[in-house]
């Protein structure tokens, strides 16, 4: 049989030992020049290539690389850069790109040795219903686009001097658009710059197609989203058009995270070589997308989930794809994961201290290269038989394994009661207890809960891991770093403390070690955004806590202070969203697992005195299926189970939520139903953008509206923080706002840390002398 071919849509950049983060953050520090960041990501990229040519892939990506983001590199691309950034036109150097990003290109704080002073980064938000974050593009209705940038084709070029000729990644224009916001121009539809973005796009295909392209992939995952019928015509004006531009050229049109219900028809009929389709999420769907593929298309399907962990499953893939050959032939046919392996760690071979039949069961992404041409081989007749019965034994051994089912769990989920998801009274009456408890002003003052994570910290957790480091000295080390933490705050004023989470190496993972069903990787690192990466733990089965967590930390903390104290916690959604899910069981029974063993430990807390417990649902919003219509029930189960791990506190204990980089003015209802008593969100990278939901609905509790971008290294002042704050009070009543950061502070160091939180310290003073002076000006 003739061969079928395979191809990736992405492979993670950065690097098997986060290479990439050490290279840039020592640029934005100074150690580094921008010749060697520039050499280190050439040096990534010609490894991934390689990597992937080794496994066999016919078809390799470029241009699937960055620096920070894909969205801010088509950004720089086509010239997309908002005023406040001062470009004058001309190729994007590093320095904006970073500014754009980051708000500064350096750790100055404030103005560059260039003269450019900071300013406010774009927007950040989630990647779909992942926990990678992109950044937000900005269009006017007079954005002009041009080329400025030559990435796509300087790296089309790198691969050719390796002798490799591979396949540029772009952002589809209609995502590019869809994605990006019009601030200050509300009626505004950033899909009308289509025709103005398709001229630029075109140059880029032609420029491409000069040096030798012969497929160009775009990516649409905007088609796994409720569209309108325009975005649907734009899709096929859009791609009429590049066709047109470059000729000669292959285009492939990628969709991925899920159905395409009624973009499927769109979809099928787009003037396009070759469509990728995420078969994965959608395999409901493959049997009709191919019935309505025209005889002259290429279809990828991705049989190999790029966003999770676990080894495919062949005799079901086969199953799915062997109809699909014989209906379109080997030549029309590849085999592809179904998304870029952004999303999944490098390589399982730097995991030696993983379980060996735990780590039989996973693939990262070099393994997954090797699922899709062991697939693609078995098709074809080209694969041996022993790769597939050693897949065959390894998926059985996972099913029938006696390690993944707790009947002592599951009993106890299925005895939740109505009455275990209710605090003892209502939010006003509770509300009046807990100001009784804690005596705090008007504009009370807090963070989110960690402090930087200091390299003397860092280095003395990896010698008590590996055992250089006794037990006792560690915890004497973590309780002098606590004590610290406590002074600074009571020296500059904060009115609620935290104990700084010296003890945590990441809010997920933390926990998860304490928890049974869960397994952890040396260096299954994936990035989360920009230079920040994550070690998602793997959730492979029951989960249950044995003993308290965190317990022994806040109390010693409140130990030290006679100010209030807030336990923290990370909430059962987000430990679900930022681990690696078994997929063998419904997400919501996972969740409800972990939500109950998280009560007990709010239930710990409570009876140790802490009188505020924080429950961190950053993910909640990011949970949500992409299609509307199925919002209800994901709701139901994601509240319910904040709801079940929190109701557990008495009523004068003050229970706080946290959400960041995400849009929840859509759900605002069910933020309401989480029962909260506090929630603090992100507000000040989207300049209070997200209070605009409290203008029409009235919030029933407290809201801290985070004052300080901590995902950049400027330092706002003081009045800067009190504009937030005005802003704020203008839609919602002042009593009821708390004054705060928008994330915890574990990734900044102190060089920030200590200016910025005496600046929101002031900026509360001040908010409290327009309180006392002009009440009606900062009432709701």
């Amino acid at each position: 049989m003739e061969k079928i071919h395979t191809q990736n849509l992405g492979y993670p950049r950065i690097g098997e030992r986060r290479e990439l983060k050490r290279a840039t953050e020592a640029y934005w520090k100074g150690g580094k020049t921008e010749a060697e960041l520039l050499a280190e990501a050439k040096s990534l990229r010609s490894q991934a290539w390689l990597r992937q040519k080794e496994a066999g892939i016919d078809v390799l990506p470029s241009n699937d690389f960055s620096l920070y983001d894909h969205m801010l590199d088509t950004c720089a691309l086509v010239g997309a850069i908002p005023p406040r950034f001062g470009w004058k036109g001309g190729p994007v150097d590093l320095e904006l790109y970073f500014r754009m990003a980051r708000g500064s290109a350096r750790e100055s704080h404030g103005v560059r040795e260039c003269g450019c002073a900071s300013t406010t980064a774009l927007e950040m938000t989630k990647w779909f219903d992942t926990n990678y974050h992109y950044l937000v593009p900005e269009f006017e209705p007079e954005t002009k686009f041009n080329i400025s940038s030559e990435k796509p084709f300087a790296e089309f070029a790198e691969a050719l001097s390796l002798g490799l000729k591979t396949k540029p990644v772009l952002v589809g224009p209609v995502t590019f658009l869809r994605l990006g916001k019009a601030p200050g121009f509300p009626e505004f539809s950033p899909l009308t710059l289509l025709p103005r973005l398709l001229a630029v796009y075109g140059e880029v295909l032609r420029r491409l197609a000069s040096q030798g392209a012969d497929w160009v992939q775009f990516d649409e995952p905007v088609l796994a989203l409720d569209m309108e019928p325009a975005e649907r015509h734009a899709l096929i004006m859009a791609y009429r058009a590049l066709g047109a531009a470059a000729p000669g050229l292959r285009l492939q049109v990628a969709s991925y995270f899920g159905e395409l219900r009624e973009n499927l028809d769109t979809f099928a009929a787009l003037p396009v070589a070759g469509l990728h389709f995420d078969a994965v999420r959608g395999v409901r769907e493959v049997p009709m997308l191919v019935e309505k593929l025209p005889a002259d298309k290429v279809l990828s399907l991705g049989v190999v989930d790029g966003r999770n962990i676990w080894r495919n499953d062949y005799t079901r893939s086969l199953k799915l794809l062997r109809p699909v050959l014989a209906r379109i032939g080997p030549a029309r046919l590849w085999v592809a994961p179904s998304c870029s392996l952004l999303h999944s760690p490098v390589t399982l071979r730097n995991e030696p201290g993983l379980d060996p039949e735990l780590k039989s069961w996973l693939a990262f992404a070099d393994e997954k290269l090797t699922e899709v041409v062991q697939l693609a081989g078995t098709l074809d007749g080209s694969a041996t038989l022993e790769a597939n019965e050693y897949n065959q034994r390894v998926v059985a051994s996972r099913r029938t394994s006696g390690r993944i089912h707790n009947p002592a769990v599951k009993r106890r989920v299925n005895s939740v009661q109505d009455k275990d998801f209710k605090r003892p009274s209502v939010f006003l009456e509770r509300q009046a207890r807990q100001r009784e408890r804690l005596h705090l002003p008007e504009f009370p003052t807090t963070t989110i809960g960690s402090f930087p994570q200091t390299q003397e910290i860092r280095s003395m957790r990896a010698g008590w891991r590996e055992g250089t480091v006794s037990q006792g000295d560690y915890d004497r080390f973590l309780e002098q770093e606590t004590a610290k933490a406590i002074r600074f705050q009571e020296d500059i004023g904060l009115d609620l403390l935290v104990h700084g989470e010296f003890e945590r190496n990441d809010m997920v993972e933390y926990f998860g070690e304490q928890l049974a069903g869960f397994a952890f990787t040396e260096n299954g690192w994936v990035q989360s955004y920009g230079s920040r990466c994550v070690k998602p733990p793997i959730i492979y089965g029951d989960v249950s806590r044995a003993d308290p967590m965190t317990v022994r930390w806040s109390a010693y903390a409140q130990s030290l202070t006679r100010k209030p104290m807030k336990g923290m916690l990370t909430g059962p959604v987000t430990v679900l969203q930022w681990s690696f899910v078994r997929d063998d069981q419904p997400r919501s029974e996972t969740a409800w697992q972990i939500a109950l063993a998280l009560r007990d430990e709010v239930e710990d807390l409570d009876r140790a005195g802490l009188a505020a417990i924080q429950i961190d649902e950053p993910a909640l919003r990011e949970g949500l299926p992409l299609r509307r219509a199925e919002w209800p029930a994901y709701l139901e189960w994601a509240v319910g189970a904040f709801r079940l791990t929190a109701a557990v506190a008495r009523d004068e204990t003050q229970i706080h939520t946290h959400m960041c980089y995400c849009e929840f003015n859509d759900i605002i209802d069910s933020i309401a139903a989480l029962d909260a008593d506090v929630i603090s969100i992100e507000a000040s990278r989207s300049n209070m953008e997200l209070l605009e939901a409290f203008e029409t609905y009235r919030y029933p509790a407290e809201v801290g509206p985070g004052v300080w971008d901590i995902h950049s290294p400027r330092v706002p002042s003081a009045e800067e923080m009190q504009r937030l704050l005005l802003r704020a009070s203008a839609v919602l009543p002042a009593e009821n706002i708390w004054v705060n950061p928008d994330c915890g502070l574990k990734t900044r160091g102190w060089a920030e840390v200590a200016p910025a939180l005496a600046n929101l310290v002031e900026a509360a003073h001040q908010m409290r002398k327009v309180r006392l002076t002009q009440p009606a000006a900062a009432a709701h």
